[in-house]
């Protein structure tokens, strides 16, 4: 488990989403963008709490180790869904057109355009 300090609050999640949620973080930040993500963890009275965490350049975010016998919130979701969109931030999806027209069928488009400069 570890502590997670966000703004003035501290909470416990597990190791494996603490550690994503710092890269995500810093990803976002690289690239500019930001995100926000739902995550369970547990208060600083005990209690189970969800999350909603705004990520950007601005974010405020610490991870320690924390010692604990406590469960380990279920964040497999979010985790899984913070590396899909680190990988996008990374290598970009390709988008290639799907339309097969051939471009002899738009003859229109192979002629001198006039350009009027309103005289």
């Amino acid at each position: 488990m570890r502590h997670i300090t966000f703004g003035d609050k501290s909470l416990l999640m597990g190791d494996e989403a603490a550690q994503v949620l710092v890269d995500y973080a810093a990803a976002l930040t690289n690239a500019g963008r930001a995100d926000s993500v739902e995550m369970r963890a547990i208060g600083t009275d005990g209690n189970d709490v969800n999350t909603d965490m705004l990520l950007d350049s601005s974010t405020s975010l610490m991870s320690e180790t924390a010692t604990t016998v406590m469960e380990e919130p279920d964040n497999a979701a979010v985790v899984e869904y913070m590396r899909r969109q680190m990988a996008l931030i990374d290598v970009p999806p390709v988008i290639v057109s799907t339309d097969l027209h051939d471009p002899s069928d738009f003859p229109d488009f192979d002629q001198p355009t006039a350009i009027l400069d309103g005289r």
